[in-house]
């Protein structure tokens, strides 16, 4: 399983791939769960990390406005990382979501057919009215995504177990096996959430606040020391 982790900044990136993330994961959590962060931010990260760590980057809470989600994907591979990632926030129903995804995947791979995408739903999709979470799997493989994964859109310390239970989530990790996408898993996991993630099948687990200092995504940082131990556990898993 690897371990995706989601710094703000160059400082924070460099924090992280000394501690042995997998994959730094470019966000901005000023902007929400899967806030997109600037394109010369998130190019200046990919130069700084080292080229055996993966990069991805966000587009953000994804409004139903399929051209406008397009174009940022564009701008997004243009930036030189391996994987972009979509959150189906304004999305009501799977037609949407896998209309929105496929020009979004189409802009991407036009652009660099090595990209990833990364369709992401939400835990707690009720609390923000948007599409089910267990029909992610089959939005990501209809629209050629790579990877179907879970977040949570409410920040308040619930996790993704606060809202699905674990056979819920083993159906989301199968499913997505089932058609040949990875599985990522993510949501306010605490470090003692890593190893029930792992044992759920999850090819990534995807951490911030449990990274950061204080365990706080927005005003804690990210360091080496924390993500160390996140990985001495995932190893250990």
């Amino acid at each position: 399983m690897k371990l995706l982790i989601s710094p703000k900044n160059e400082k924070e990136a460099v924090e992280a791939a000394a501690g042995g993330a997998d994959i730094i994961d470019v966000k901005n959590p000023d902007e929400g769960p899967l806030g997109a962060n600037f394109p010369w931010i998130i190019r200046r990260i990919r130069q700084v990390t080292p080229a055996n760590i993966e990069v991805s980057c966000t587009l953000g809470e994804a409004p139903n406005l399929p051209g406008s989600m397009a174009l940022a994907s564009l701008g997004a591979a243009s930036t030189g990382v391996d994987y972009i990632k979509a959150g189906l926030y304004g999305l009501k129903t799977p037609e949407e979501a896998l209309y929105l995804m496929r020009n979004v995947i189409k802009a991407a791979k036009e652009y660099n057919t090595a990209i990833k995408v990364v369709t992401s739903g939400y835990a707690d999709a009720a609390r923000v009215n948007t599409v089910d979470p267990l029909s992610v799997p089959k939005i990501a493989h209809e629209a050629q995504a790579d990877v179907a994964m879970l977040d949570t859109a409410i920040k308040d310390g619930k996790t993704i177990f606060t809202f699905l239970t674990k056979n819920q989530l083993q159906q989301f990790v199968e499913a997505a096996h089932s058609y040949g996408l990875k599985a990522a898993l993510a949501g306010s996991l605490r470090k003692e959430d890593l190893s029930a993630v792992y044992a759920l099948g999850a090819d990534i687990a995807g951490v911030r606040g449990a990274a950061c200092t204080l365990s706080d995504r927005v005003n804690g940082q990210i360091t080496r020391e924390k993500v160390e131990e996140l990985v001495e556990i995932v190893k250990r898993a």
